[in-house]
């Protein structure tokens, strides 16, 4: 039995932009051995669309010492705005130029998530993580929006003229640094109005509760764990979880391996059972309609178990062997991103 699933987040347009040669969309189209997600292996693992990111780099000063215990206790520096934009625009290229060539549809609301996955296409939502692309006065987030732009991480990890985001940083709370700034409060204010979900991964704990008071939307977590089980800076930590809850917002499960194991380390030697534990840990705190998938495909380290796009359904078999109903894991695979997406953007 195949589970169809929807992820919440993935960064396969960065390591496609990445990629050498001048044709970035094939490798994607046609299949390839790097990465974790391409449209044959999405097609066989069951994956029926996703939140695909566009997260502006460098990573390099930021991540230096993730791959070897994501320990790095300071924040990259800021990104200026005209590089971002640059990066971002070369990303949403490449999703354009996949959906004109029948790779996938990228969707604004929900009725067209629901159209595309009834013609079996891949349906993608336009996200970006980190808002450094975005001026503070919002001409920039006009225009990514006529594109289709429908989600927003206001921070990854280092800060910008909106917010202040986590280190990768291990045995440690996310409450580290200021809240959001008056152009970061006024953000939120405005992608209420216009319909575009915020997703609080990445972003600080004083950010977090900036949000919380202003936001009328559900508060989301697209990609983020259980600090309880893997105490990093990254994940949630009962209070947040807790307000995420009474909001009628969701955590997606990120795979990550430093963000799921006790022990914080990167290293694909990652049981499935620390997945399931987060996965019944966020059941417990957020209710049945609170968890969904948010993987972290091509962003990050995965445990071995899973490799990529086509292990997701050794997660969800995982799931049902610990006793969850069928039911339950079709909403956590797929129904709650659907019903969340309907929420937000209609």
């Amino acid at each position: 039995m195949t589970i169809p699933f929807f992820d919440g987040h993935n960064d396969t347009l960065l390591r496609l932009l990445e990629a050498p040669g001048a044709d970035k969309e094939r490798p994607f189209i046609e299949g390839s051995k790097d990465g974790h997600i391409d449209l044959p292996r999405a097609r066989a693992g069951g994956m029926k669309g996703g939140f695909f990111a566009m997260f502006p780099p460098p990573l390099k000063t930021g991540l230096a010492n993730v791959t070897n215990g994501g320990l790095d206790p300071n924040l990259p520096p800021q990104l200026a705005i005209a590089d971002a934009l640059a990066s971002t625009n070369g990303m949403a290229s490449v999703l354009f130029r996949l959906e004109r060539a029948g790779a996938l549809a990228v969707c604004r609301n929900a009725g067209e998530l629901r159209a595309a996955m009834g013609k079996d296409t891949l349906a993608a939502i336009f996200h970006i993580e980190g808002a450094e692309a975005i001026d503070t006065d919002f001409r920039s987030l006009d225009l990514l929006y006529a594109a289709g732009l429908r989600s927003i991480g206001i921070t990854w990890s280092r800060a910008n003229a909106f917010g202040t985001g986590v280190p990768f940083r291990f045995n440690a709370d996310p409450d580290i640094g200021p809240g959001l700034t008056d152009a970061g409060k006024e953000l939120v204010r405005v992608c209420n109005a216009m319909g575009v979900m915020l997703d609080l991964s990445h972003l600080n704990a004083a950010g977090f509760r900036d949000v919380a008071a202003i936001s009328t939307h559900p508060l989301v977590a697209t990609h983020s764990n259980v600090h309880a089980i893997c105490p990093h800076a990254r994940n949630l930590v009962d209070w947040q979880l807790a307000v995420i809850r009474e909001s009628g917002g969701m955590v997606g499960l990120n795979y990550a391996t430093g963000f799921l194991r006790p022990d914080g380390k990167f290293v694909a030697d990652t049981e499935m059972e620390v997945l399931v534990r987060h996965v019944d840990a966020l059941v417990e705190a957020l209710g049945e309609d609170g968890v969904a998938l948010g993987s972290d495909f091509d962003g990050a380290m995965m445990p071995a178990e899973i490799g990529d796009v086509t292990g997701v359904q050794k997660l969800l078999q995982a799931l049902l062997d610990k006793g969850y109903g069928e039911a339950l894991v079709r909403k956590i695979a797929m129904g709650n991103w659907l019903g969340m997406v309907e929420r937000v953007m209609g």
